[in-house]
């Protein structure tokens, strides 16, 4: 039998997966109140839908996808001790990062143009509530990314790939409710 707990045998560091799990739970109550609103109004919510930009969307998931490969390149370069292509790897996610944000930027912008707000419909309340926050979430991990690029040990790579791994994994629950289910 051995000495080892479960929680021991998990990568990465304790208090992220805490931090992950809870963001997690936010941004689920979130969708899980998104669809109970949706099916109060589904003709109204598929019309707001309709104003969306599914391919700068879907452009946006591998935007993201892309990343968070570059960033468990990093761990595994810094563990092989490739320190320059490790560096290298976390930048070039940190920039894919800042893609997403100038896309999801533009979006905004568009929507701003149509004179589409929180006040619209429930939808777009939902749709700004819920990408909003999870771009506040992008560029945290930017930062964090860059972060760890500078201080890159590879206990420190982990910590943000992690997390960077978590804001992959929101925006791949967000895409399909809020883009694509119809």
């Amino acid at each position: 039998m051995s000495d080892t707990s479960l929680i021991d045998e998990l990568p990465g560091e304790l208090l992220m997966w805490v931090l992950i799990i809870s963001e997690l739970l936010v941004f689920g109550a979130g969708l899980i109140a998104f669809m109970g609103v949706r099916l109060t109004d589904p003709a109204g919510f598929a019309e707001a839908q309709s104003h969306l930009y599914r391919t700068g969307a879907a452009f946006n998931t591998a935007v993201l996808v892309s990343s968070g490969y570059l960033a468990a390149l990093a761990l595994y370069w810094r563990q092989a001790a490739r320190r320059g292509k490790a560096r290298l790897a976390l930048v070039g996610a940190a920039l894919l990062g800042c893609v997403f944000l100038i896309i999801k930027g533009a979006e905004y912008a568009d929507k701003a143009a149509q004179g589409i707000s929180f006040e619209s419909h429930p939808f777009f309340m939902f749709y700004y509530l819920l990408t909003g926050f999870h771009a506040a979430h992008v560029l945290a991990g930017v930062v964090i990314l860059l972060f760890v690029a500078w201080r890159d040990d590879a206990h420190n790579i982990e910590a943000g790939a992690q997390f960077w791994h978590m804001v992959d994994l929101v925006w791949i629950m967000l895409f399909p409710v809020i883009y694509l289910l119809g």
